[in-house]
């Protein structure tokens, strides 16, 4: 079977079906499972409340690209961090952090923020593929800063709680967020030019205003779900009709913005649920036939030392990173690998993060590579000059990768605390 999925996707099969056909191989020879037990478990693996989370959460990064409320957040960093040598470099980064609590999403980051940073940054002198690898680079805290897509795909997957994983991710984040820092103060101090022209005539008090609504999003999500207010798809479709409305008092989202991103919240939605309801019966096949307890018994043989194990496991799932998009990813490989993890006593929450925080990197990698190619799209620049940009910034990527794995409780510190 997984053979034949890959097989599938070399011949640039959609991921759903790549997953379904070998599935229904497998139903059709098995003498004792049924057409109707087989869709009994595609639907059982979409018929979740939890899941209900992802296409809120999908629409609130669609809105507040068409509500401008990503430009809001622009301005406002620019006017606070005006005069800080490389103060573009700084505003890329934490734009990205702060526009992740509303999208969970690479791909939108990259979208939104991409359009009106790379040109900016280029206009002031920075070098174009530092301009496109920083964007690329820290658009991938959107997908670990919660709310993010793949932790609650994660989340359903393993049967844990997504405001557990969500709390689990903020450090990596951080952490993910000060490391790119770090890279625009080397580059600054190595290329002067970049602090000239840095003083737009953005007037703070007024940026001030305008963002702060912007700002009150993650304490609406975080702090619902802290407080035991809402639960996380509750918490999403308030942060949906808050980001809506923000739009509407702004006057920057028109009745067309809206069906827009509407539709593209239904397509984008249907596209994951599909790969989630083929994972779903997938995933029920791979566990039936034993396949955890294989390549459990496989790798205690290998090693007993959990480090070693997450070496392994990080090297794998950077190469399937590379080959498939991070929801995908997560669907096939968390039935595996997580049983296998338990065994050598991780924490599910920690292996979470581990999971993403992997996977997310190939979204600037190819052949895939999907930032790579959004990134291309809004700067019209060409793809491998893309690519070429992006290098360098994967070893502050494998910097803050090595750090999470190896260093667990950045992962489970906060968790654990929120429970005392």
């Amino acid at each position: 079977m997984v053979l034949g999925m890959l097989a599938l996707l070399l011949g640039r099969v959609p991921v759903a079906i790549s997953m379904l056909l070998p599935c229904l191989v497998y139903v059709s020879v098995s003498p004792d499972i049924t057409l109707g037990v087989a869709l009994q478990r595609i639907m059982s693996g979409i018929d979740s409340f939890a899941l209900l989370a992802v296409p809120l959460f999908i629409l609130t990064g669609y809105i507040s690209n068409a509500g401008g409320l990503a430009d809001r957040l622009f301005r406002f960093l620019m006017g606070l961090l005006r005069g800080v040598p490389g103060s573009l470099g700084y505003v890329n980064v934490i734009s990205s952090l702060l526009f992740s609590w509303m999208s969970g999403a690479a791909v939108a980051d990259a979208a939104g923020l991409g359009s009106v940073l790379v040109p900016a940054m280029k206009k002031r002198g920075y070098d174009e593929g530092f301009s496109l690898g920083l964007t690329g680079a820290s658009s991938l805290i959107g997908p670990v800063m919660p709310p993010s897509i793949p932790a609650i795909i994660y989340a359903v997957t393993a049967g844990v709680s997504v405001g557990g994983l969500f709390f689990a991710s903020v450090l990596p984040a951080l952490l993910l967020t000060a490391i790119l820092c770090v890279a625009v103060a080397i580059y600054s101090a190595w290329n002067p030019l970049t602090t000239a022209g840095e003083e737009p005539n953005v007037s703070l008090r007024q940026a001030s205003l305008e963002a702060a609504p912007i700002l009150l999003t993650p304490v609406i999500i975080l702090g619902g779900i802290l407080g035991g207010v809402m639960t996380p798809t509750e918490a999403a479709a308030v942060a949906a009709m808050y980001v809506i409305v923000l739009g509407w008092l702004f006057r920057s989202l028109s009745r067309a913005a809206l069906v827009q991103s509407l539709q593209e919240t239904a397509t984008t939605t249907g596209s994951i649920l599909l790969i989630v309801a083929a994972a779903s019966l997938f995933g029920w096949i791979i566990a039936r036939e034993q396949g955890p307890q294989m390549v459990a018994d496989w790798l205690t043989t290998v090693t007993d030392n959990p480090y070693v194990f997450l070496l392994l496991v990080n090297v794998a799932l950077l190469l399937i990173g590379m080959l498939l998009e991070p929801v995908a990813a997560l669907l096939i490989m968390v039935p595996i690998l997580l049983p296998v993890a338990r065994e050598y006593g991780i924490d599910p929450l920690h292996f979470g993060v581990i999971m993403i925080l992997n996977l997310v990197i190939g979204l600037i990698t190819p052949p895939v590579g999907l930032v790579l190619y959004v990134l291309s799209s809004v700067s019209k620049v060409p793809v491998q000059r893309v690519m070429w940009g992006t290098w360098p910034f994967l070893l502050p990527l494998f910097a803050t990768l090595l750090i999470v794995t190896f260093v667990p409780a950045v992962s489970l510190w906060l968790p654990r605390w929120l429970l005392k």
